[in-house]
């Protein structure tokens, strides 16, 4: 149990800018902190899903409520998915070699593929949520962010990782805790979906981030040669954006 509680504070200090009340790290716990992933989906969701109520209830315009929505799920886990993206759609887009993708996946700089990528995300979220959502069911604001982090977690567990990547030593670590962990977020994943798919639309936000997540994860892993905190973020991303839009259209 301690393992876990410390696991839990470990994922707070890394995957959230809500300051953490308990400071802690563990090196044994690292590959846990991917099971917790997924709880401070919800949590980030339900703050994204209150927020969203308070803004239609104060009857904000729907240029602020969109902005500051747009913003919320970005800036509540401190923009650490989002510089995932940002690397991973530099290296994508350069259309250099395997070895070279890798390289620039690595570089800290900033390109100009990451930050025309980020335009293009931004802009869809702001148009999206900007044609008003007072009619709309919140709770799908809730589901997204913890089903686009079920999908990244389980991908980081069982896939292979980038020889770079902080996850490539976990190895030894991942076998012993695949089972378990994938287990745990795949009773998260249900729990949060088998009930939204009773309750429309839900259900199909549900499963257009996590189709969106699966395809980004697919396609990362190839362009990039395996899996990374990186190509997650770059999933988290875009299977958010695919729920964002889901969400408006229906």
């Amino acid at each position: 149990m301690k393992k876990w509680v410390t696991a839990f504070f470990m994922t707070w200090g890394k995957f959230c800018a809500i300051p953490c009340p308990y400071k802690v790290w563990d090196s044994a716990c690292t590959a846990l902190t991917l099971v917790m992933l997924p709880f401070f989906g919800l949590i980030i969701g339900a703050i994204w899903a209150a927020a969203a109520y308070l803004l239609v209830l104060a009857d904000c315009p729907p240029a602020l409520t969109a902005a500051a929505l747009t913003a919320i799920p970005y800036t509540v886990p401190g923009f650490i998915h989002l510089d995932g993206f940002m690397d991973c759609s530099d290296a994508i887009l350069s259309r250099r070699d395997l070895a070279e993708r890798q390289r620039i996946l690595k570089d800290p700089s900033t390109g100009s593929f990451a930050v025309i990528s980020l335009c293009i995300v931004m802009i869809v979220t702001f148009a999206a949520l900007s044609g008003g959502i007072g009619n709309r069911n919140l709770f799908c604001l809730a589901v997204i962010p913890a089903v686009s982090r079920c999908c990244s977690s389980l991908a980081v567990l069982t896939r292979r990782p980038i020889g770079h990547s902080s996850y490539a030593g976990l190895s030894s670590t991942r076998r012993e805790l695949r089972s378990r962990a994938s287990a745990v977020i795949i009773m998260l994943a249900t729990a949060v979906t088998v009930p939204a798919v009773l309750v429309f639309p839900l259900g199909l936000c549900a499963a257009v981030t996590a189709a969106g997540s699966a395809c980004a994860i697919e396609y990362g892993i190839r362009q990039l040669g395996g899996m990374s905190g990186d190509v997650s973020g770059y999933a988290i991303t875009i299977g958010e954006l695919c729920g964002i839009v889901a969400f408006v259209l229906l």
